[in-house]
Protein backbone atom coordinates (compact mmCIF):
# COMPACT_ATOMS: atom_id res chain seq x y z
CA UNK A 1 0.00 0.00 0.00
CA UNK A 2 1.34 3.39 -0.96
CA UNK A 3 1.75 6.16 1.59
CA UNK A 4 -0.60 9.09 1.14
CA UNK A 5 0.57 12.65 0.65
CA UNK A 6 -0.61 15.21 3.19
CA UNK A 7 -3.34 16.50 0.86
CA UNK A 8 -4.48 12.97 -0.02
CA UNK A 9 -4.64 12.01 3.64
CA UNK A 10 -6.69 15.10 4.48
CA UNK A 11 -9.26 14.13 1.86
CA UNK A 12 -9.25 10.49 2.97
CA UNK A 13 -9.93 11.59 6.57
CA UNK A 14 -13.06 13.37 5.33
CA UNK A 15 -14.14 10.40 3.21
CA UNK A 16 -13.62 7.98 6.10
CA UNK A 17 -15.81 10.24 8.22
CA UNK A 18 -18.55 10.69 5.60
CA UNK A 19 -18.31 7.12 4.19
CA UNK A 20 -19.35 8.40 0.75
CA UNK A 21 -19.57 11.88 -0.73
CA UNK A 22 -19.58 14.07 -3.79
CA UNK A 23 -16.60 16.41 -4.23
CA UNK A 24 -18.66 19.41 -3.06
CA UNK A 25 -19.54 17.54 0.19
CA UNK A 26 -15.87 16.74 0.78
CA UNK A 27 -15.01 20.42 0.37
CA UNK A 28 -17.75 21.45 2.84
CA UNK A 29 -16.14 19.29 5.55
CA UNK A 30 -12.64 20.63 4.97
CA UNK A 31 -11.18 23.43 7.12
CA UNK A 32 -10.79 27.02 5.95
CA UNK A 33 -9.39 28.13 3.62
CA UNK A 34 -11.38 25.71 1.45
CA UNK A 35 -9.44 24.25 -1.48
CA UNK A 36 -10.69 24.78 -5.03
CA UNK A 37 -13.18 22.28 -6.44
CA UNK A 38 -10.78 21.27 -9.23
CA UNK A 39 -7.98 20.64 -6.72
CA UNK A 40 -10.10 18.28 -4.62
CA UNK A 41 -11.50 16.59 -7.72
CA UNK A 42 -7.99 15.96 -9.03
CA UNK A 43 -6.77 14.55 -5.70
CA UNK A 44 -9.82 12.27 -5.43
CA UNK A 45 -9.12 10.90 -8.92
CA UNK A 46 -5.47 10.29 -7.91
CA UNK A 47 -6.70 8.45 -4.81
CA UNK A 48 -8.91 6.37 -7.09
CA UNK A 49 -5.93 5.51 -9.32
CA UNK A 50 -3.95 4.50 -6.21
CA UNK A 51 -6.79 2.17 -5.16
CA UNK A 52 -7.89 4.09 -2.05
CA UNK A 53 -11.20 5.37 -3.43
CA UNK A 54 -14.00 4.03 -5.60
CA UNK A 55 -16.99 5.78 -7.10
CA UNK A 56 -20.59 5.40 -8.19
CA UNK A 57 -21.83 7.37 -11.18
CA UNK A 58 -24.77 9.70 -10.65
CA UNK A 59 -25.40 11.17 -14.08
CA UNK A 60 -22.36 13.28 -14.94
CA UNK A 61 -21.29 13.37 -11.30
CA UNK A 62 -19.47 10.81 -9.15
CA UNK A 63 -20.04 9.89 -5.53
CA UNK A 64 -16.80 8.67 -3.97
CA UNK A 65 -16.25 6.17 -1.17
CA UNK A 66 -13.19 4.73 0.58
CA UNK A 67 -12.01 1.35 -0.65
CA UNK A 68 -9.27 1.12 2.00
CA UNK A 69 -10.48 1.17 5.61
CA UNK A 70 -8.99 3.76 7.93
CA UNK A 71 -7.82 1.03 10.33
CA UNK A 72 -6.07 -0.85 7.51
CA UNK A 73 -4.23 2.28 6.34
CA UNK A 74 -3.35 3.28 9.91
CA UNK A 75 -1.86 -0.13 10.64
CA UNK A 76 0.21 -0.10 7.45
CA UNK A 77 1.30 3.52 7.97
CA UNK A 78 2.31 2.89 11.59
CA UNK A 79 4.37 -0.17 10.64
CA UNK A 80 6.21 1.94 8.08
CA UNK A 81 6.59 4.86 10.50
CA UNK A 82 7.97 2.66 13.27
CA UNK A 83 10.24 0.90 10.79
CA UNK A 84 11.56 4.16 9.35
CA UNK A 85 12.06 6.15 12.56
CA UNK A 86 12.41 3.55 15.33
CA UNK A 87 14.17 0.61 13.65
CA UNK A 88 10.94 -1.37 13.70
CA UNK A 89 10.72 -1.24 17.49
CA UNK A 90 7.44 -0.17 19.06
CA UNK A 91 9.29 -0.17 22.38
CA UNK A 92 11.70 2.50 21.08
CA UNK A 93 8.74 4.53 19.81
CA UNK A 94 6.93 4.38 23.15
CA UNK A 95 10.16 5.20 24.97
CA UNK A 96 10.68 8.23 22.74
CA UNK A 97 7.19 9.63 23.36
CA UNK A 98 7.40 8.89 27.07
CA UNK A 99 10.72 10.77 27.34
CA UNK A 100 9.26 13.69 25.42
CA UNK A 101 6.44 13.93 28.00
CA UNK A 102 3.88 13.76 25.22
CA UNK A 103 2.53 10.40 26.37
CA UNK A 104 0.75 10.18 29.72
CA UNK A 105 0.69 7.07 31.88
CA UNK A 106 -2.96 6.42 31.02
CA UNK A 107 -2.22 6.82 27.30
CA UNK A 108 0.71 4.43 27.67
CA UNK A 109 -1.54 1.88 29.38
CA UNK A 110 -4.13 2.23 26.59
CA UNK A 111 -1.42 1.73 23.97
CA UNK A 112 -0.18 -1.43 25.71
CA UNK A 113 -3.74 -2.80 25.83
CA UNK A 114 -4.25 -2.07 22.12
CA UNK A 115 -0.98 -3.79 21.21
CA UNK A 116 -1.98 -6.84 23.27
CA UNK A 117 -5.29 -7.04 21.37
CA UNK A 118 -3.49 -7.00 18.01
CA UNK A 119 -1.23 -9.92 18.88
Amino acid sequence: MKELTRAEEEIMQVLWQLESAFVKEIIQKMPEPKPAYNTVSTIVRILEQKGFVGHESHGKSHKYHPVVAKEEYTKTFMKGFVGKYFSGSYQQMVSFFTKEDSLSVSELEELIEELKKEK
